[in-house]
């Protein structure tokens, strides 16, 4: 990884530290903006907590604010809603802009762009319906996975095995969301590989192989246990974290992402083929988060990570230095 920008705290301005908000993900967005503002603040940013779930994102621009730290996950946050209160106005943030974020939030959506660019994802189905789901697992094979098409930490997925699972999986999934997505499980190791950057300076971290019990890494174990045991440097044979560093990077470039994310990858263990499950436009930054944890393999502290990701936040489309005179 090429050396940290050097970045001024002062020259950061007043940033709120956006945590919180509407989504499933509440929780995890509080833990994740907290570790944030007291890292900003250990290294003299002038930073305050903002949660849009208790104020008005107009405040934003009724008090001054000069930048947003963007910690909010799901709904209303990763989305691309939030990111387009800030482009009108007109306040940099953190992490993707609107289309994107929008984008990568929308799994179906995501896997549409990558396979249309060549890209390796899980076969999958969009049901509507139980009918629709058992009709997947017959077509696509058991296991098969059954989930929300725009969530995020695993909420509401399920692993079925066969038919009479498909009821409940499909209702699960559709309370989180009324698209539904089938995909076909891929048996092997569980990876991840954040990116840091923009465009041709964005670059891939170390990959970190994911072991979690029984192959279940669910909400619990993402963030509350110490049962899954994370791997980074990676373990994996010669040649392949490469490989999956390019494919994630890729997969990046092409829906348009910027600032920094996060892939989740398959690895089929008989074939040894990458497949991209999803992008995270707005990774978490608890204690247990995969970003923090590649970035300090590369001899980057997290808050030497906050810091360089304050630094980079912009706009999809600056206003003019006229507007609004």
């Amino acid at each position: 990884m090429s050396a940290m920008v050097p970045v001024d705290p002062q020259a950061m301005g007043k940033v709120a530290v956006l945590m919180g908000g509407h989504s499933a993900e509440r929780a995890v967005s509080l833990m994740s903006g907290q570790g944030v503002l007291a890292a900003l603040l250990a290294q003299g940013v002038d930073a305050q907590a903002f949660d849009p779930a208790q104020r008005d994102l107009g405040d934003l621009k009724r008090e001054g604010f000069d930048r947003a730290f963007i910690n909010l996950h799901g709904r209303f946050g990763e989305d691309g809603t939030v990111q387009g209160a800030l482009e009108l106005m007109g306040i940099p943030y953190t992490g993707s802009g609107v289309l994107a974020s929008s984008v990568a939030m929308d799994k179906i959506m995501t896997k549409r762009i990558w396979l249309a660019e060549g890209l390796s994802t899980p076969a999958w189905r969009q049901v509507d319906s139980v009918e629709q789901t058992i009709a997947a697992l017959a077509e696509l094979g058991a296991p098969m996975i059954v989930k929300p098409a725009r969530e995020g930490s695993s909420l509401g997925l399920t692993k079925v095995t066969d038919a009479a699972q498909c009821a409940q999986a499909y209702a699960l999934a559709a309370r989180h969301d009324p698209e539904v997505l089938c995909e076909q499980f891929v048996a092997g190791d569980e990876v991840t590989c954040p990116v840091l950057g923009t465009g041709a300076q964005a670059l891939a971290l170390p990959v970190i192989h994911i072991v979690a019990p029984d192959g279940n890494y669910d909400y619990e174990h993402k963030y509350f246990t110490d049962d899954t045991h994370y791997i980074v440097p990676c373990d994996l044979p010669a040649g392949e974290e490469a490989v999956i560093q390019a494919l994630v990077l890729k997969a990046f470039r092409t829906l348009g992402c910027r600032g920094w994310a996060r892939a989740d990858v398959m690895i089929d263990a008989r074939t040894r083929q990458p497949y991209l499950l999803e992008i995270n436009t707005s990774p978490g930054m608890t204690s247990h988060s995969l970003v923090p944890m590649s970035a300090r393999a590369t001899g980057m502290s997290y808050e030497q990570l906050c810091l360089q990701l304050l630094a980079s936040a912009s706009l999809d489309n600056p206003l003019p230095a006229h507007a609004g005179d």
